[in-house]
């Protein structure tokens, strides 16, 4: 089996699991035999390409004289869009996002297109614009191979699936990695939220990365049941003694939260409950690693509670920085208010670090040996994390075991899956 593949982000270039996710299962697909046109708005040329063909759509040529691609064009509405729709961008780059209207004739010069658009690749302030514009490139790719079915990673490829399918004539399936809902809990962005009921409607089938998020998919956008597939997430086997002679450089115990500091990922939560620990035991260091629209907020909360000198912040960690950032860790804390999955504590317990997630997580699905609060919960949260700290056979079984789980979460695994719901997409 052929797939088109659609996806916003590649490794080594990401900002968060959504790339990592796309990688690990197209590895798992390819180790089944099936071939894989993976297509990126931008690629780099230092991506891993492992048995696939990786399509750069910053290569690609358009033809805006074809009425077939003004056709989809005038289809297609586009803003400009700040952090608080797609949280990936420092609070500097916050900006209110302004609809724009699109125009309904493309002439020479006075295009918006250029024959070859270079894609950002990012989560800027034109990202609706770039949006709009993989889509049309995506009609383009689709016409020019030969695929059987079509596959398409959350709402940015949305759109682009959706040209795809409209071209070819081929069976859409739509990876919900993560929805609005997520992202800004009840005050969703009517836009976003459209596209990505759109997608899922258009698509033949479609696969969420929880039973957590399938509930949101059915009773929020109201998706028939029989259409959603449940595949959760996995995680890459790594082996890097290298890590094994990381010096923390500090005396105390180290406590991690990683990921994006936004609404979805808790943040709020993890500073309370650092405030707490440390009225017990001052012997801890609290490290927040990421960026977002919340990060100033949150230094300024540390700074109410003169707790400072016993927390950090980072900034972005990528590749080896996360490795290692895991390494120094004796605690890792994911206390997500909604988490389609998250990838973060596998990645940390396959390195040897017991971690506290949130109820509300996919990821709380499939894990055992992890300890599990409700998000809101900061007295259990502060509780579970001063456990692991201070009673070494919990944190003991928790790492011995804990390894031995995750090393069991194939990518290849959840490959089979999803190659089981091509075949329903294909032949039914």
């Amino acid at each position: 089996m052929r797939v088109l593949m659609f996806g916003w982000e590649f490794p080594p270039h990401i900002t968060g699991g959504l790339g990592t996710a796309c990688f690990g299962l197209t590895k798992g697909l390819v180790k089944h035999g099936t071939e894989v046109i993976f297509v990126v708005p931008k690629a780099f040329g230092d991506e891993t390409k492992e048995g696939f063909r990786l399509v750069n759509a910053s290569d690609v040529s358009i033809d805006f004289k074809e009425s077939l691609n003004q056709e989809h064009w005038k289809k297609f509405q586009y803003m400009e869009i700040g952090s608080n729709l797609v949280p990936y961008l420092d609070p500097e780059e916050y900006e209110m996002a302004v609809t724009k209207e699109v125009r309904e004739t493309i002439s020479g010069s006075q295009s918006v297109f250029s024959k070859q658009f270079t894609f950002s690749g990012k989560y800027g302030p034109n990202l609706m614009e770039e949006v709009s514009r993989y889509a049309l490139v995506a009609s383009s790719i689709a016409s020019g191979n030969t695929f059987d079915v079509i596959h398409a990673h959350d709402w940015l490829t949305y759109p682009a699936g959706i040209a795809a399918k409209h071209i070819s004539g081929k069976p859409l399936v739509v990876h919900v990695h993560a929805t609005e809902f997520d992202r800004s809990g009840e005050k969703v962005n009517q836009v976003v939220y459209d596209i990505e009921r759109q997608g899922m409607e258009e698509a033949d089938l479609v696969i969420t990365v929880s039973n957590f998020t399938r509930q949101i998919v059915l009773e929020k956008y109201g998706i028939p049941a029989e259409k959603v597939f449940t595949v959760h997430n996995a995680v890459e086997p790594v082996d890097r003694p290298e890590l094994d002679g990381v010096q923390k450089h500090v005396r105390e115990k180290i406590v991690t939260f990683l990921g994006r500091v936004t609404y979805q990922k808790g943040p709020d939560y993890f500073v309370e409950a650092a405030y707490k620990v440390l009225q017990k035991d001052d012997n801890v260091r609290f490290v927040m690693a990421g960026s977002g629209d919340l990060l100033n907020r949150m230094v300024r909360r540390v700074a109410q509670l003169k707790i400072a000198t016993k927390f950090h912040f980072t900034g972005f960690l990528a590749g080896t920085e996360v490795d290692t950032m895991f390494a120094m860790s004796d605690v890792y804390v994911m206390p997500s208010v909604s988490e389609p999955f998250g990838i973060s504590p596998l990645e940390a317990m396959r390195s040897n670090v017991p971690v506290v997630i949130s109820k509300q997580s996919g990821v709380a699905e499939v894990l055992k040996h992890a300890l599990k609060v409700d998000f809101w919960d900061v007295d259990a949260l502060a509780d579970a994390i001063y456990g692991i700290l201070h009673y070494d056979g919990l944190r003991q079984m928790f790492i011995r075991y804990g390894k031995t789980e995750v090393d069991n979460l194939k990518w290849e695994n959840a490959a089979l899956n999803v190659i089981e719901v091509y075949n329903k997409a294909v032949y039914r």
